[in-house]
């Protein structure tokens, strides 16, 4: 027969009794130094696989974490957040924390200048994979097919250790009152004791407001729509969503070849397929291609209605319907590939 452990809970204090048909018995308490559990052997080991013990929706970008100039700290763990925020996570192994809140306010400083680009090619690194799949990976991580716009421009701290003093919590407190973002989580118990959790529904619900404001904005700064002009042929007042489609279903009826196309275009911007399906037959297969290449299926952003379909070779493509401005050199790449199809476009009187 297997023992069963019993949690006792009085005030602060929570006891472990094992019990067995023959006995009940007090478990004494012990630390995590007292047997021998070291941080970066064994801490950080275990988490690293599996995040989310710790916190909800976290992508591990690299452990052991230290490409900067002229110093040799390392952050313990460097995640990111589906709010593409980077995350520090600092571990101890000590009932009290130590000094670990000031020190990850440190390497909070030091990572808060970390681009896309840096973050890509770390984690291209830390998992023996090649940039495009680590690009990939972080994008369908966060549910976008490009490069956020604010990719990093805020920093989380969790804190990890068995217990924290009140030094530390009182320091976090009073760091958390002036819109920093750090979390204590106490191990073992797996508790997080800050914030608490209706304060914490509180944040998740401002910083969604704040996001929907910021999308609204964005969405508000650059309505330029363009004319689009092919052998003589103008389409005029076109958003960028369609300039891009008309681009590139004109550059492949022009003889743009697939593999010119997807050296040019960022992973994620459009699906592939055999042969020519169309309609169910075809949401089926570009699903399966999105699975299998590590992204995430996301049909609304996606030209899929069988008219918008492109044909190239023996293959089908459906284009990514999300595209900003700092995607428009790609429609200069695409247009300089197939010059014989005369192509060049403008912004629109409409939009000037």
């Amino acid at each position: 027969m297997n023992d069963v452990l019993i949690e006792r809970k009085v005030f602060a204090v929570m006891p472990l009794y094992e019990l067995t048909h023959e006995s009940l018995s007090k478990v004494e308490r012990t630390t995590l130094h007292e047997q021998s559990f070291k941080e970066r052997d064994d801490l950080q080991r275990l988490l690293k696989d599996d995040l989310s013990v710790i916190g909800d929706d976290l992508f591990l970008i690299k452990e052991e974490f230290s490409q900067w100039e002229d110093s040799k700290r390392r952050i313990d763990l460097l995640a990111l957040d589906r709010n593409g925020s980077l995350v520090v996570i600092e571990l101890k192994r000590t009932e009290d924390g130590g000094h670990m809140e000031l020190q990850a306010l440190r390497y909070a400083a030091m990572v808060s200048t970390l681009k896309f680009e840096q973050a890509v090619s770390v984690h291209a690194e830390f998992r023996g994979i090649d940039k495009a799949k680590a690009e990939g990976a972080i994008l369908a991580f966060l549910g976008v097919d490009e490069q956020p716009a604010d990719f990093g421009q805020s920093v989380r701290i969790i804190l990890v250790a068995p217990g924290f003093d009140p030094e530390v919590t009182t320091t976090v407190l009073w760091l958390n009152s002036r819109k920093l973002d750090i979390r204590c989580v106490r191990l073992l118990e797996i508790d997080q004791i800050i914030p608490l959790k209706e304060a914490q529904d509180y944040t998740v619900r401002l910083k969604e407001k704040q996001e929907e404001a910021r999308q609204a904005a964005e969405s508000s700064m650059d309505l330029t729509r363009y004319d689009l002009t092919v052998n003589g042929q103008t389409d005029s007042n076109l958003s960028k969503r369609y300039l891009f489609l008309r681009v590139v279903s004109s550059a492949a009826a022009a003889g743009l070849t697939l593999e010119t196309l997807t050296s040019i275009m960022l992973p994620g911007k459009m699906v592939i397929v055999d042969g020519h399906p169309r309609g169910e037959e075809f949401m089926a297969a570009a699903q399966k291609a999105k699975e299998d290449s590590g992204l995430v299926f996301r049909p609304d952003r996606l030209f899929m209605d069988d008219k918008y379909l492109i044909d190239i070779g023996d293959k089908t493509i459906a284009l990514s319907n999300q595209w900003g401005l700092r995607s428009l050199p790609l429609i200069d790449q695409i247009i300089s590939a197939v010059p014989s199809a005369k192509m060049s476009y403008k912004p629109a009187q409409e939009s000037e």
